[in-house]
């Protein structure tokens, strides 16, 4: 037999254990594992983009220049993204005959109770929903709770404009049969309907003229979302799928070496006997 030939069969037989199941069980997931991570990354950093868009829209939006709500937003008008959490400016008068809370909400620390909905007249007959921040719900909430009043009179108001709350975007569900004066979500057209008024789109989240006494505690600012993070995922999904194909090298090199080590340790004696248990169990 020819040398190069003896040192393919060699060759071949050093390799004739990735037949066996353990092995092609382990091949096959290292196969499968490879584009799931690299899909996990881009995954990732498709987060990361909408996560810096989104940060990008607010930050410009709360650094725009104050305008009145008038010029923004109109009865039936959809409060758009790029003017959500613009501050906003209105003159008026606040109704607090048809004041409403909104159940279910939690301040800065976690704890659940109401945010304050009141209806702001404008100068022109207007209505604009005023969220004027959150109390706590002390005790039972079938009752209507006490609510510290606005400032009365004629008053001008600074705040952060937010678009209609809707089940699809909060994942609140709106439950029906509430008790009086309560309600889920806020949303310009219900309270026209109940109102029977012309109520300007979306609602306002109001920043100034601060309560007296802190209450209501009024709504912190959205913050920013943690973009960064996502991205160090997806650079870590792709080393994640870098690391496997390396990964699985090094044990089929230290599956070789432990084999070669194994068949110089035999004697001639165990040579002569044919091939181990271990030997026929990779064939």
């Amino acid at each position: 037999m020819r040398p190069t030939a003896r040192r393919y069969r060699r060759g071949v037989h050093r390799y004739r254990f990735l037949l066996s199941r353990q092995w092609v069980i382990l091949t096959l997931v290292a196969i499968a594992l490879i584009p799931t991570m690299i899909r996990l990354g881009f995954w990732q950093g498709h987060r990361y983009d909408e996560r810096t868009a989104r940060n990008n829209l607010v930050s410009s939006a709360l650094h725009a220049k104050p305008a009145p709500v008038e010029e923004l937003s109109s009865p039936g008008h959809a409060v758009t993204r790029t003017d959500k959490y613009r501050t906003v400016t209105a003159t008026g008068t606040f109704d607090t005959a048809h004041e409403e809370v909104v159940r279910r909400r939690t301040n800065s620390d976690d704890q659940v109770g109401f945010h304050v909905l009141t209806p702001f007249v404008l100068d022109d007959g207007k209505v604009l929903l005023v969220n004027r921040g959150w109390i706590p719900a002390n005790g039972a909430q079938t009752a209507f709770p006490k609510i510290p009043a606005p400032p009365a009179g004629r008053t001008t108001i600074k705040g952060r404009l937010m678009a209609d709350e809707t089940t699809a975007a909060s994942g609140i569900k709106n439950v029906q049969g509430l008790p009086d004066r309560q309600i889920m979500l806020i949303n310009s057209a219900e309270e026209a309907r109940r109102l029977h008024a012309r109520v300007l789109g979306g609602y306002v989240e109001q920043i100034a003229p601060e309560p007296k006494g802190g209450s209501p505690e009024q709504i912190s600012d959205p913050g920013s979302e943690d973009a960064p993070l996502n991205y160090a995922y997806m650079l870590q999904w792709w080393l994640f799928a870098a690391a496997v194909p390396v990964g699985w090298w090094f044990l089929l090199r230290r599956e070789i070496r432990d084999r070669e080590e194994k068949a110089a340790q035999k004697t001639p004696e165990d040579t002569a006997a044919g091939p181990t248990e271990t030997d026929k169990a990779t064939v």
